[in-house]
C-alpha cells in the first residue's frame, strides 16, 4: 500500500514521509531522554538531607554526581553555593534552572513545526495534483487520457491525507513531551525549594534553643 501512495503521491509524499521520520526520531529521542532525567525528586532530597544533617557535604555532592537529571544538578547547585546566604543560593539556583530548561525544551519546536506545516505541504501537493489535472484539460480537452487525469486527482488526494495524517500524531506527541517538560520542571521547582529550605534553615540543636 505505501509503495503505491508514494507512487501516486510524487514528490511531495517523499517530503512527508521524511519529515515523518525525523518526527519520529526526535520523539523517540526525547521520551528516552526525559525518562532518564526525570527521578523520584521526594526520596533523592530525603536521602540528600539526611546527609547534609550529619554535615557530611561530600557525600551530598556525590550523590547529586552519581544521579542524572536536572534536579541532583540544582541541589549540586546549591549546596556549592550554601556559604552565600539564602539570596546567593536563590540567585545560583535561578540561574542553574535558566540553563536546564532550554536542555529539556531541545528539538520540541521542531515536532510543533512538522505538526504545523505537514497539512500546508498536503494542501500544496493537493493544488499541484489539480494544476496537474487542469493543465491535462486545456491542452488535449475531451480527448485527455482518463488515466493521466486521474493521476492528478490521486496526487490530490494523497498528498491531502498524507498531511493530515502527519500534523495529528505530530501534535499529540509534542504535548505529550511538553507535558513531560512542564513534570520535570515542577520537580524543578519544588526541589529546589526544599534545598533552599534545608541549607538555610538553622541546625536543629539551636532551634531547640
Amino acid at each position: 500500500m505505501l509503495p503505491e501512495l508514494l507512487k501516486h503521491g510524487g514528490a511531495m509524499m517523499w517530503l512527508l514521509l521524511a519529515m515523518a521520520a525525523v518526527a519520529t526520531a526526535v520523539f523517540i529521542e526525547r521520551v528516552l531522554h526525559y525518562h532518564r532525567e526525570q527521578i523520584h525528586a521526594l526520596d533523592f532530597l530525603n536521602g540528600v538531607r539526611n546527609v547534609l544533617k550529619r554535615d557530611n557535604v561530600v557525600e551530598a555532592i556525590s550523590i547529586c554526581d552519581a544521579t542524572p537529571g536536572p534536579v541532583p544538578r540544582l541541589v549540586k547547585t546549591a549546596i556549592l553555593n550554601r556559604d552565600k546566604g539564602r539570596d546567593g543560593i536563590h540567585d545560583a539556583l535561578e540561574q542553574a534552572g535558566l540553563v536546564e530548561v532550554p536542555r529539556l525544551e531541545e528539538r520540541l519546536s521542531l515536532v510543533a513545526t512538522i505538526a504545523q506545516i505537514a497539512p500546508i505541504l498536503g494542501l500544496l501537493g493537493t493544488v499541484l495534483g489539480l494544476i496537474q489535472v487542469f493543465y491535462l484539460v486545456q491542452q488535449q480537452g475531451l480527448a485527455a487520457p482518463a488515466g493521466a487525469l486521474a493521476g492528478g486527482v490521486w496526487k490530490a488526494l494523497v498528498c491531502t491525507g498524507a498531511g493530515l495524517a502527519l500534523a495529528a500524531p505530530c501534535y499529540a506527541a509534542y504535548n505529550y513531551l511538553v507535558a513531560r517538560v512542564n513534570s520535570i520542571v515542577l520537580d524543578m521547582e519544588k526541589s529546589s525549594t526544599e534545598i533552599l529550605s534545608v541549607l538555610t534553615s538553622p541546625p536543629e540543636s539551636e532551634a531547640r534553643k
